[in-house]
């Protein structure tokens, strides 16, 4: 006989299949094959803690309702009357969720207004093909069936036209065929009915008037509690032309005056859609936006280093306080570039450089409202400001005539003051030249000189360069110091010598020559006393030469020029006197005598062609003052100026004048004399006369004629030298 000694091994099956649901109920069967029909007796164990069992069951089947708690892995074991075990079974997986949640989603959201359309939508995942089932308060509830009022749509029912008692709880839940058969009840949502309509309130950023060219912005305010609406704009009626906005703001551009008036707001949601109340309306008033006007000071072309001040001016009523933006314009003419936002409404730019150059615009700012841009504006930095003096009508005068120092700034010309230099020395009365110019009326022979000047502007001061130097010569009418120059004439040949000397009619000593070259004053390198001797002349020689005194007296300046040509022209007085005559001849280098055929221009213009190299003015006049030169086959002399005085007057002319003045004087003071005694006795006669009785005794008061053989009253005056020769 063979005996079996394996063991029976169970196997465990689930009912329902998987996945099982909280609620469901689960058979968890512990089928032993070849147990035959031994009474056995089972035990549970679960998440495979075999040595102690879950339970024990005397049949095979366990059930029990399924909990989230329920999961886990399961297997058994059977045990005979005679206390034979079976082996323990595989284990089986038990997996326990939770059935499908349901949201209730209540549009709009609370609170609601009496008349809206409420949607409840009940949303369950992941499953579908689910039945709806809404209900109606907390403790005792109500499901909700169709009706005129409650419409069903798919997973949505709408209150249509809700009313103050459909404010309560409202859950959900879904059921459906097939596993999962329901859903979990959603939460309670509640839903709040308010009985008035709301009303939303219109407001502007903008407070006065807003400017054309700007935004206002329209708020239509809502408590934010009632929940998501669309917004509807209106203007100037309530016309059915109309703006939707999503937002509560509404941004409304001021391109004219007529932008201005009455504007309204509602709020409005749904499908149909509830609209609130209108707003009350709102006014926006609308002027003209001023325009801004862009100065510089000092001026729109600067030098580097100034301090420049930009200004901006808005004419605008009342006592706006403006803020300024200033800007300058970057690529593409854009005005992208902004310098700087200010209160004040002067931006100030303490040491200008190249990099401020650019065009700049500047805006006034009241809260959200711009003014107009202005006109831009170019500022141009360039390097340090130069002075340059010129002069008028020209250096060479006599001392009485009148001449003017004009300074001017290279590239500019507004807000300078000038002050004026002569042989570096600041002159006193510089404030003359407050407006560019100097003028010395008459001028005398202290004023000869080198003059330079300087422009200022500013606060603090910018100063330019000194200009380069304007030498004036101013010689005398009659001077007791000379210039003696040998070969007296203007114009030399470089290479021959020259002898200068200062000759003083009482005494030369103290004098020497100086002169004037290439913007520098010196002394003649080769002085013996008052002389100076210049052994071999060149260009550089060339110049003012004049007689300066120990104590800076300067006499009698002459010009003296050095040519290195072969011609030079020479003038047979130097200055020429109104009336007399002038012969101006052109020498030659090789012979220095006059050339035969030369041609003589004055300023520039041909004025006489001579075969004898020389030209005469026979009645000189102030109109042939000017520069001269003359040219010929050989070469072209340099240009001489040629400076004609006013005739002297003789000392004896000036005696003889006093002389006669004098005669007249006495001869007038005589007249009055006699008058005056003439006079005395007409009055004394009349009042000597006494009437004469007539013989009817009556006196006559009117005077006599004259009587043969009376006194005349003329008798005691005679003439003066009828007296002296008596």
């Amino acid at each position: 006989m063979c005996i079996n000694t394996e063991r029976p091994k169970p196997v465990v099956k689930v009912k329902p299949d998987q996945p099982v649901f909280r609620g469901e109920t689960v058979t968890l069967t512990c089928d032993i094959q070849g147990g035959g029909n031994i009474q056995w007796t089972y035990s549970w164990f679960k998440d495979r803690k075999t040595h102690n069992p879950d339970r024990t069951t005397t049949t095979a089947e366990f059930s029990f309702r399924a909990d989230v708690s329920d999961s886990g892995k399961y297997s058994c074991r059977g045990e005979r009357s005679d206390s034979q075990r079976s082996d323990i079974s595989a284990a089986v997986t038990l997996t326990v969720s939770d059935l499908p949640t349901s949201t209730l989603i209540v549009t709009p959201n609370n609170p609601v207004f009496t008349g809206e359309t409420v949607n409840l939508t009940c949303v369950i995942k992941p499953y579908s093909n689910w039945r709806y089932e809404w209900y109606k308060g907390s403790r005792s509830s109500v499901k909700l069936q169709m009706s005129e009022r409650y419409t069903v749509k798919g997973n949505t029912l709408s209150i249509v036209g809700a009313v103050t008692s459909d404010q309560d709880q409202y859950w959900c839940r879904g059921l459906r065929d097939r596993r999962p058969n329901s859903s979990q009840s959603s939460s309670a949502v509640s839903l709040t009915v308010i009985r008035l309509k709301p009303k939303p309130e219109l407001a502007s950023d903008t407070a006065g008037a807003a400017l054309t060219g700007n935004t206002v912005n329209l708020t239509c305010g809502m408590d934010p509690s009632t929940g998501y609406w669309d917004f509807y704009w209106y203007k100037h009626s309530l016309n059915p032309e109309r703006e939707k906005t999503e937002t509560n703001s509404y941004r409304l551009k001021i391109d004219s005056v007529s932008d201005g008036g009455h504007y309204w707001c509602r709020a409005g949601r749904g499908k149909p859609v509830y609209y609130t109340n209108y707003s009350d309306a709102l006014w926006v008033n609308v002027t003209e936006s001023p325009k801004a006007v862009l100065t510089v000071r000092p001026d729109e072309r600067v030098f580097r280093g100034e301090r420049v001040t930009l200004r901006c001016d808005i004419k605008w009523g009342g006592n706006t306080e403006w803020t300024y933006r200033w800007e300058r314009e970057g690529t593409n003419n854009q005005y992208t570039n902004t310098v700087l936002q200010t209160s004040t409404q002067e931006l100030n730019i303490s040491s200008v450089d190249h990099f401020h150059s650019g065009k700049y615009t500047c805006t006034g700012q009241i809260k959200t409202q711009s003014s107009q841009r202005s006109d831009a504006v170019t500022l141009t930095v360039s390097d340090e400001a130069q002075a340059a003096v010129q002069v008028s009508p020209q250096p060479w005068l006599t001392e009485g005539e009148s001449v003017t120092l004009i300074c001017e700034v290279s590239g500019s010309s507004t807000g300078w003051t000038f002050s004026w230099f002569r042989d570096h020395d600041r002159l006193s009365d510089s404030s003359r030249g407050a407006g560019g110019s100097y003028t010395l009326s008459p001028a005398a022979l202290q004023h000869t000189g080198v003059y330079t000047c300087r422009a200022e502007r500013g606060r603090p001061a910018y100063y330019t360069r000194h200009s380069s130097t304007q030498p004036l010569w101013v010689t005398g009418v009659s001077s007791s110091v000379s210039l003696v120059i040998n070969p007296s004439r203007g114009q030399h040949f470089s290479s021959d010598s020259l002898c200068l000397s200062c000759e003083d009619q009482s005494n030369s000593a103290g004098w020497a020559v100086r002169r004037y070259t290439d913007k520098d004053t010196k002394t003649c390198s080769n002085q013996t006393g008052s002389a100076c001797v210049i052994e071999s002349l060149s260009t550089s020689d060339t110049g003012v030469y004049w007689c300066q005194s120990e104590s800076g007296e300067k006499r009698h300046p002459r010009n003296i020029t050095v040519h290195d040509g072969e011609v030079i022209l020479v003038s047979s007085v130097d200055p020429v006197i109104e009336g007399e005559t002038l012969t101006l001849h052109c020498l030659h280098r090789s012979t220095n005598s006059s050339i035969l055929s030369a041609d003589f221009y004055k300023n520039g213009s041909l004025v006489q062609n001579q075969t004898t190299g020389e030209m005469s003015i026979t009645t000189v006049s102030k109109s042939h003052e000017g520069f001269y030169y003359c040219k010929t086959e050989r070469g072209q002399s340099l240009h001489s100026w040629i400076s004609v005085r006013a005739p002297q007057i003789s000392s004896l002319l000036v005696i003889g004048l006093s002389v006669g003045l004098s005669f007249i004087l006495l001869f007038l003071i005589s007249l009055v004399l006699l008058w005056r005694h003439k006079n005395n006795k007409d009055q004394h006669r009349n009042t000597q006369q006494t009437s004469v009785p007539t013989q009817s005794g009556e006196s006559h008061t009117d005077n006599s004629p004259l009587q043969p053989g009376s006194d005349h009253i003329y008798d005691d005056v005679t003439p003066m030298h009828k007296r002296d020769k008596g």
